[in-house]
């Protein structure tokens, strides 16, 4: 064998290796498809993980706010509970048209209806 028959062989050898590694790199595991794939995971759940953390905080606020604030406390009962203060008169006002999907709620209890 001459040397240029050598050289070609060496020259198909490497083309041959170039196109396996050419298309490992594009459609084999750990190829640019997959880590695109990865990219856009990583990133949808970095944005659910930045929203779990607002509610955490805003949650932890709030649990901060009924342990040290009394304010914070009476209001969550006022709102959410309904209940009022002995001697105070509690007003619903109810828009025209609004319709409510709930029965309106108990009258509170005052000192005097004990």
């Amino acid at each position: 064998m001459s040397n240029a028959a050598i050289l070609r062989w060496i020259g198909l050898i490497l083309v041959v290796v170039l196109i396996a590694l050419q298309l490992k790199l594009w459609v084999g595991g750990g190829g640019v498809a997959e880590v695109e794939s990865l990219r856009a995971s990583v990133a949808k759940q970095t944005e659910e993980n930045e929203g779990l953390q607002k509610r955490n905080q805003a949650l932890a606020a709030d649990v901060e706010d009924l342990k040290h604030g009394e304010q914070a406390t009476e209001a969550r009962a006022r709102q959410e509970l309904g209940l009022v203060k002995p001697g105070e008169t509690f007003y619903q006002v109810v828009e025209p048209g609004a319709a409510t999907s709930a029965p309106p709620p108990p009258p509170p209890v005052t000192a005097g209806d004990q």
